[in-house]
């Protein structure tokens, strides 16, 4: 799937690729420089990105999400050094959120950052996605990210406590049309979804139900309670759904609850009043 982090973050790489290969004087009637990048590589690298990220739920407090990225060989030996560097920079990120890496090969990483409430999950989601702070850091040094196209992310998650059971709306907007290329009229000549392969899963214990209020609403795929979205780059992704999680603090509630009663009924039908032997005893005494 493609995030903020990921698409900024590979629109860089591009451009680092694309620099060995840029001739001056070279003219282009696309409004953004580093989009003629991606269409000229788009042809070379079908294929070559493939991110997926999914959100897990155990309960309403406990879950993670994570991040697969795979990159094709032929995109690691075009670009060099500049995709490494942006592997290890989620990884980076990653840490920073209390979360783990798993280096499956030089092409290939898996990131899980945990999270103990729907809160939790909102701050940890949007900072690793969209690290607003590194990225102005970033900007002042690095020349090129002037040209680099805007993309907004974010994910809400609103949670609803009815003691045994917790509803959420979880809400997810990506905005990728400043992906797509345009030509000077506004027209798109071409997409960088050929080049990036990009999903977004949900996992929750009893399923979840898509809500589709929108015209940009994304169908999923249904595995089980798994939903998996397929994301569009180009366009803009709206994602809503809707599902229930158990309480953990409510069952805890209630098992007190019955075993504080189960206490006091086993004590007064099975065993004998205390004040009736106090009695019986004083009785004997005299």
């Amino acid at each position: 799937m493609s995030l903020y982090a990921l698409a900024k973050d590979f629109v860089r790489v591009l451009t680092a690729v694309g620099r060995s290969s840029k001739r001056e004087g070279s003219k282009s009637k696309i409004q953004n420089p580093v989009l003629w990048i991606v269409l000229v590589v788009s042809l070379l690298l079908s294929g070559c990105v493939k991110y997926d990220v999914g959100v897990n739920f155990d309960n309403a407090n406990a879950g993670e999400f994570v991040q697969h990225i795979k990159l094709e060989e032929r995109l690691t030996s075009f670009s060099g050094d500049s995709v490494y560097e942006w592997l290890n920079s989620i990884e980076r990120r990653a840490r920073k959120l209390e979360g783990k890496t798993r280096r499956v090969s030089n092409q290939e990483v898996i990131v899980s950052i945990p999270f103990s409430n729907g809160r939790e999950l909102q701050t940890k989601f949007n900072e690793f996605f969209h690290p607003s702070t590194t990225q102005t850091l970033e900007s002042v040094r690095n020349e090129t990210d002037s040209q680099l196209p805007q993309i907004d992310s974010n994910l809400l998650l609103f949670q609803n406590n009815f003691l045994l059971l917790v509803r959420n709306r979880l809400i997810y907007d990506l905005d990728l049309r400043s992906l797509a290329i345009l030509s000077s009229k506004g027209n798109v000549l071409a997409n960088p979804g050929s080049i990036l392969d990009l999903e977004f899963g949900l996992n929750t214990p009893w399923g979840a139900r898509n809500v589709e209020n929108t015209e940009n609403v994304i169908l999923p795929e249904k595995n089980g309670n798994q939903l998996m979205w397929k994301l569009k780059t180009g366009e803009l992704n709206h994602i809503e759904v809707v599902f229930w999680l158990p309480s953990p603090l409510g069952f805890g509630t209630l098992f007190i609850i019955l075993f504080v009663w189960a206490g006091f009924y086993l004590r007064y039908t099975f065993m004998p009043d205390p004040r009736i032997r106090f009695v019986s005893q004083g009785t004997v005494t005299e």
